[in-house]
């Protein structure tokens, strides 16, 4: 296949290139989609599920509980890595906390497909545990592979967070359809028959790596030491004062960190109630053949793109991962299926009712249509310091929930129904992709850049739960729905989600000068 001036870690088939990198990189790829689609599938749907009335399949759940509920879930998923990333380091190894973490998230999904409240918690706890142990060591294997090729690495970075992206675009609309029209239990059923067929299809081909992820203990000696030996050669030797300023500076970015996650967790929770039980989503007529056309493109078109790079991994993988290759494209014929059946059902509809669900697809659209830009000015002379990257995200943030907040004026106080027109959510969630942009991607480069490399991993796993808190916030906050709602209006509670973001964000921009001189060159 191709050849490259980089030498690659693994096995001698994971230097047969696609797309300019080893083909292991893929097998990453299509393992963090399912896994991917498997947790935004569900967290879809879950709010929706337990809120939704008895006679519609749902549990009848107060939006308070479920949100609280939705809540600690998400602040769970990422504390667990910590745990995850030290079980990895002193017993089980990348590869094999990779699969074992696999395993665990597929017996939580399939756990959720059962009605009944112990299944429901049962099935939590496993996604949390199973997280734990896939999050942090996905990207360990990946660091292996990219020790002699480190100029190549932000590159890989990018191709698997495309990775992550559609699978979280695939997971919501398939299981957000699943569950919404044919019953919620079949659509977490289908998150883990996907994150199944993931678990089996890495373990069968994960020999594609050689000796990377086999022995955490080497491999992060090994990767220590080739970091420490090049920051001796590229840095500067940092005096104590100088390095504690920087680890201020972190400490503030993580501190905001928790009021964006706080507010754009609610694309989980009361932005999801808000599309189910305040948007006009029943479309007749123009509008209808508009959206339909529309949802097809959005679709077949990124479908059609990951497909492509399916086949070209087959080209290389199939002679001797066969089978994995075969629980992998078996995964894409029933996703295929699925997406034409749904689309041939929308078509042949009179007037069509869009999922409440499908609004959350538009972060992983947007991500995908405007990541390439973003990249291209944080590489220009307009590339703006880190505190004011943060502080821009969160105004957008709070702009977004702004135009929500002008939305909701027509619903009148206490009302639990109305129908607000799409466009309201459609561009709030622009907004907030533009702020995610902003902040969410550059915050983990900052702190590498900031702290020793002997402390990222204690540092990367601090940042987490700051992000951990901002989500269990979220769930709290975003619970106040039907309290302020019937004490105020709805736009007085989206109001608030813009005038805290907002304000958070100018006071950061206003601390940029101290920041920078505590960075102290760092840019």
């Amino acid at each position: 296949m191709n050849t490259s001036k980089y030498r690659f870690e693994g096995s001698e088939m994971n230097s047969k290139l696609l797309m300019g990198h080893p083909s292991g990189l893929f097998v990453l790829f299509f393992t963090e989609m399912w896994e991917r689609f498997s947790y935004y599938g569900m967290r879809a749907i879950l709010v929706l599920f337990l809120t939704s009335a008895l006679i519609d399949g749902g549990w009848a759940w107060s939006r308070e509980d479920a949100l609280g509920l939705y809540g600690t879930y998400t602040m769970l998923v990422y504390f667990s890595p910590i745990l995850g990333g030290w079980f990895a380091d002193k017993y089980f190894g990348y590869r094999n906390s990779v699969v074992w973490g696999a395993f665990i998230m597929a017996l939580g999904h399939g756990a959720m497909a059962f009605d009944t409240p112990w299944s429901l918690y049962i099935g939590i706890g496993l996604l949390v545990a199973g997280n734990g142990l896939f999050k942090p060591n996905m990207t360990s294997i990946i660091n292996g592979m990219y020790i002699n090729a480190q100029e190549k690495k932000d590159g890989a970075f990018t191709i698997y967070y495309m990775g992550v992206n559609a699978g979280a675009f695939l997971g919501i609309l398939l299981c957000g359809y699943i569950g919404e029209t044919q019953g919620w239990h079949y659509g977490f059923g289908l998150a883990g028959i996907f994150m199944f067929f993931g678990t089996l299809q890495f373990w069968l081909a994960q020999g594609i790596f050689g000796k990377v992820g086999l022995s955490a203990a080497k491999t992060k000696e090994y990767e220590n030491k080739t970091t420490e030996e090049k920051a001796t050669t590229t840095q500067e030797v940092v005096a104590p004062r100088v390095q504690r300023d920087r680890y201020i500076v972190v400490g503030i970015l993580a501190f905001f960190t928790i009021f964006f996650w706080a507010a754009f967790e609610q694309a989980g929770g009361s932005m999801t109630i808000f599309a189910k039980d305040y948007t006009n989503r029943v479309l007749e007529g123009n509008a209808a053949n508009i959206f339909r056309i529309s949802n097809t493109l959005l679709t077949v078109v990124p479908l059609l793109i990951i497909t492509y790079v399916l086949f070209k991994l087959f080209q290389i993988t199939f002679k001797k991962y066969a089978l994995s290759n075969v629980f992998l494209g078996t995964s894409f014929v029933i996703i295929w299926t699925i997406v034409l059946w749904m689309l041939k059902n929308q078509f042949s509809e009179v007037k069509t009712e869009v999922p409440a669900s499908w609004f959350s697809i538009l972060n992983s659209f947007y991500i995908i249509t405007f990541a390439p830009l973003f990249s291209k000015l944080w590489e220009s002379k307009y590339n703006p310091s880190a505190p004011v990257k943060f502080g821009a995200g969160l105004i957008l943030l709070g702009l977004g929930f702004g135009i929500l907040a002008y939305g909701s004026l027509s619903i009148p106080q206490g009302a639990q129904t109305a129908s607000v027109s799409m466009i309201f959510l459609i561009l709030a969630y622009l907004l907030h992709t533009l702020g995610e942009l902003t902040l969410s991607p550059v915050g983990l480069s900052y702190v590498s850049k900031l702290v020793p490399a002997a402390k990222i991993g204690l540092m990367y796993g601090l940042w987490y739960i700051a992000i951990g808190m901002g989500n269990k916030a979220a769930g709290s906050m975003g619970g106040m729905i039907d309290q302020i709602t019937a004490a105020y209006s709805m736009s007085t509670f989206f109001l608030i989600f813009t005038f805290v973001p907002v304000f958070a964000g100018l006071i950061l921009i206003g601390l940029s000068p101290i920041m920078k001189k505590l960075m102290h060159g760092i840019k």
